[in-house]
């Protein structure tokens, strides 16, 4: 009998937000170059990929630290990912989809997230359902589900590396990326 999906523990919650971002890839690949329609997908991608790295950074790699051997190390090596992929999302945002750097962008970052996607799926999510109590990892789950209302949409400037290496974003922020996207439409005309 299928779970409940209202009952996913993190590992289950992250592992659904790379299934909808790999989704959003496929469309992003059948899609014409140059079209509005590959612009709107980046965008909507964008969006989950800011939204799941902010989730990530609160939710998984506290615990990764905490409960991992080695678990800083883990931390520094996906946090690294992260700001990777987040300045490829931030040079497509300056690129008109026609720009022949456009699709090269695009495809640096499906490589990226598919290579991140990959190592969390195969070797840590693995480590830490081996290490994390069950409770914790289905609390941790929770946190990301009502997590995603309010997680920001939009990328920020990289803030300076502090103890923790994680700051979460100010409360708010979220709400004000939802409204922006609102007014602006964007990543609502491709999300069908």
């Amino acid at each position: 009998m299928p779970r409940d999906p209202a009952d996913a523990d993190l590992i289950g919650e992250l592992t659904a937000d790379h299934l909808k971002v790999q989704r959003l890839f496929e469309r992003l690949r059948a899609a014409a170059p140059g079209s509005a329609e590959r612009k709107e997908l980046t965008e909507r991608a964008t969006i989950e990929l800011v939204r799941h790295g902010t989730l990530e950074k609160e939710h998984l790699y506290p615990a990764v630290r905490e409960h991992l051997p080695g678990g800083a190390e883990w931390e520094g090596r996906e946090l690294a990912e992260h700001a990777g992929i987040e300045r490829v999302l931030a040079e497509l945002e300056r690129r008109g989809p026609a720009e022949e750097e456009f699709d090269r962008l695009l495809l640096a970052l499906v490589d990226r997230v598919t290579a991140h996607v990959l190592e969390e799926e195969q070797r840590l999510f693995p480590r830490m359902q081996a290490v994390c109590p069950a409770g914790l990892l289905r609390e941790l789950g929770g946190k990301v589900r009502a997590g995603r209302a309010t997680a920001p949409t939009r990328l920020r400037p990289p803030a300076p590396r502090t103890v923790p290496a994680v700051r979460p974003p100010a409360p708010g922020t979220g709400l004000l990326d939802r409204v922006r996207d609102l007014l602006t439409g964007r990543g609502r005309r491709a999300s069908g």
